[in-house]
């Protein structure tokens, strides 16, 4: 044992096993992850690993010889642990699609479950008969589907409303719902009160540790538990055992261990914020320590804040100041309330009005929060080495706390804020929103979004704040002067409430002639917020910057009678068709004497029904926007209108994903969301 604690004791162990970690980390991100299945795969036979069931629809994790996740419209009818055989349409997660959104492939990916299933059939071929998975069943039946008995004793936010969840992350309050160290520390706390009565302090030690190991196992190893249970095992066995090892090494083990577990933890947000804000507080714990509970709850606060800020702003681009008062509150209530609360009433139901009335004053008081604008500060997106550059900052300030340091971190917010405010480049952003059409125009520091796309789902306006809001966000922009909306189709305008209830809308731009259901709502809506509506006015004009609304007759078909611009800036012209079909196209080719396009919005999503040859020679387009769903169920883009605009330079969202086009003195510059495409 003497000999052991001598090896224990020496630091280049640790900082080498950390180095070596790190390393076969590094390997092992850069191998390429190959799937077992392909889209032509329509069969699979597996174990039920997970189950989320959601009004009538069911969505099962499937483990065989690597995990998919398949969806069904119909009640739940099997069990965890069951082998069961199901038939289906294999396809790939959605990928990367714009420049700032969320890629739901990635994600899965560092899980390692490359294919969803849309289950036509689901078949029975064995009933459980594994110990765990029965447990577990158990378990979540005697929860009775309580959103919050899923949070906090299983670490799963699926039956949480999305916009509950959304409140959380305004208020910089998320992180109460992983299951983390403050939660593994409670529970060990409590096991310990209740043990010491009857057990001695090493085999009680090694009883918390066996039933943490299984709780972790029950909840599955997200990077916050792996830390919690591990600093768990480590700290607490440094103490029972008298090993005296410094809290520095032992933390360096508890990453390097939890890099081993899964490599692909490093990618994940929550690992990132768990082993910087733990590092933090291991660091400066006695500068934090303070006679006033409530003080020193809010130097963590304030230092957690800070810490994580690097983090925060890489990717999701705002902070609000006002999450460091929040968790003053927030943190003992659900730490010392909630939590216990929940345990309390998995063995107790008949306690849960109680509980379910606490519950109900968290999400209340949440969504009350979230509404307040004051503290939030948008911030642009910038290249990574500027994140780098916070990130040091941090790591300097919590090894040795320095005024200069800190007033440089602050310098450099600062500058960083304003950059968001003063973008001098003008730009034109085609968004990837499927099949729709989603333009931002940004013009002399004026924010003009063409339609806003729209995707029917069951959670509303999921396309907005999973796609739009990033997208925005990441170039710190919060206001629209101008949303005009080409016509009424629910692709062109579904996401229209979205906007005005997130953002601050100016003016919204509807076209002539007969409004529909739709249009009729959302001007009801923006009435009660006072923003402004017009009917396509003849312009509108800014610095060396012009946009035209191109007159027409009413007609029958509400494609036809699409906003149509014609765009002058900075020596660019631009013409964006909205839907509109040949015959509206004639029209314009009779009435207007256009000149050579350098941008083309191509009408109608490049259907046979748009593009007509004669207005496609006469403006002679460099280059063609095509708004467009992959495999979308109308074909297209048309291979005829293909043809017809072959000698411009097609960008589609369906092969390219978004595309930003920068304007320049000399040239234009072109992004996809991968990466630069060309100069033109």
């Amino acid at each position: 044992m003497l000999k052991l604690r001598k090896i224990l004791l020496c630091d280049k162990l640790y900082l080498f096993f950390f180095l070596l970690a790190s390393l076969l980390t590094l390997l092992r991100l850069l191998q390429k992850e190959t799937s077992y299945y392909s889209e032509n795969t329509t069969t699979m036979i597996g174990t039920i690993t997970k189950i989320t069931e959601k009004e009538a629809a069911t969505t099962y994790e499937v483990k065989a010889k690597e995990k998919v996740i398949g969806t069904i419209d119909e009640e739940n009818k099997f069990s965890l642990g069951d082998k069961v055989q199901i038939t289906g349409e294999f396809y790939q997660p959605t990928e990367l699609k714009n420049f700032s959104s969320w890629s739901y492939q990635d994600y899965l990916k560092r899980k390692k479950i490359f294919y969803l299933v849309n289950i036509k059939t689901m078949t029975l071929i064995q009933k459980n008969k594994n110990l765990f998975y029965f447990l577990k069943e158990k378990i979540q039946k005697r929860m009775h589907k309580n959103p919050y008995l899923y949070t906090f004793l299983l670490g799963d936010k699926a039956y949480l409303s999305k916009e509950v969840i959304r409140s959380y992350q305004e208020n910089g309050i998320s992180h109460l719902f992983a299951i983390s160290g403050m939660h593994i520390s409670l529970l060990s706390t409590i096991l310990k009160r209740i043990g010491k009565r009857f057990c001695k302090e090493e085999s009680l030690y090694k009883g918390i540790s066996l039933f943490l190991l299984g709780y972790l196992l029950l909840v599955g190893p997200s990077p916050s538990i792996v830390r919690g249970v591990l600093f768990f095992i480590f700290f607490e066995g440094n103490k029972v055992y008298y090993f005296y090892i410094k809290k520095e090494n032992l933390f360096l083990t508890i990453l390097s261990l939890s890099l081993l577990w899964n490599p692909y933890d490093v990618l994940e947000v929550g690992f990132a914020y768990s082993y910087l804000i733990s590092y933090s507080l291991l660091k400066m714990s006695k500068s934090l320590s303070s006679s006033s509970k409530i003080l020193a709850l809010g130097k963590v606060s304030a230092l957690s804040f800070f810490v994580s800020l690097p983090i925060t702003l890489f990717h999701f681009y705002q902070i609000n100041i006002l999450s460091i008062l929040y968790n003053i509150f927030y943190v003992p209530y659900v730490s010392t309330i909630l939590f216990p609360m929940s345990l309390i009433v998995f063995l107790l139901p008949f306690l849960s009005p109680i509980y379910e009335g606490l519950c109900h004053l968290l999400e209340a008081s949440s969504l009350f929060l979230s509404k307040i604008s004051i503290g939030k500060l948008l911030f642009q997106k910038l290249p990574i080495p500027i994140y780098i550059l916070y990130f040091i900052g941090v790591l300097f300030y919590v090894k040795k706390p320095n005024k200069k340091i800190l007033i440089f971190f602050i310098s450099m917010l600062s500058l960083h804020f304003l950059i968001g405010k003063v973008s001098p480049t003008n730009y034109l952003q085609m968004i990837d929103v499927g099949q729709g059409d989603c333009f931002l125009l940004h013009i002399n520091q004026k924010n003009i979004v063409i339609d806003t796309g729209g995707k029917a789902t069951k959670e509303e306006h999921v396309l907005f704040y999973s796609t739009i809001l990033p997208t925005l966000r990441s170039s710190a922009i919060s206001k629209i002067d101008y949303l005009i909306l080409s016509h009424g189709d629910y692709d062109h305008m579904g996401e229209a409430d979205a906007f005005i209830e997130n953002l601050k809308v100016k003016t919204i731009i509807l076209n002539r002639g007969r409004e529909n259901t739709l249009e009729k709502s959302l001007i009801k809506k923006a009435k009660e917020k006072k923003i402004r509506i017009i009917k396509e006015p003849k312009e509108l004009k800014w610095k060396k910057a012009t946009l035209l609304f191109l007159e027409h007759p009413l007609y029958e078909n509400e494609n036809d009678n699409s906003i149509v611009m014609y765009g002058k800036i900075d020596d660019y012209q631009i013409l964006f068709m909205g839907d509109a079909g040949k015959e509206r196209e004639q029209q314009i080719l009779e009435d207007y004497q256009l000149e050579k396009i350098d941008i083309l919005k191509v009408g109608h999503h490049g259907s046979n029904t748009s593009s007509l040859k004669t207005l496609i020679e006469k403006i002679e387009p460099k280059i063609s926007l095509i708004s467009v769903g992959k495999n979308n169920r109308y074909g297209h883009p048309n291979k005829e209108t293909l043809e017809v605009l072959k000698d411009s330079r097609i960008y589609r969202t369906d092969q390219i994903g978004g595309v930003k086009i920068k304007f320049t003195k000399r040239k234009l510059r072109i992004f996809s969301t991968v990466k630069k495409l060309e100069r033109e």
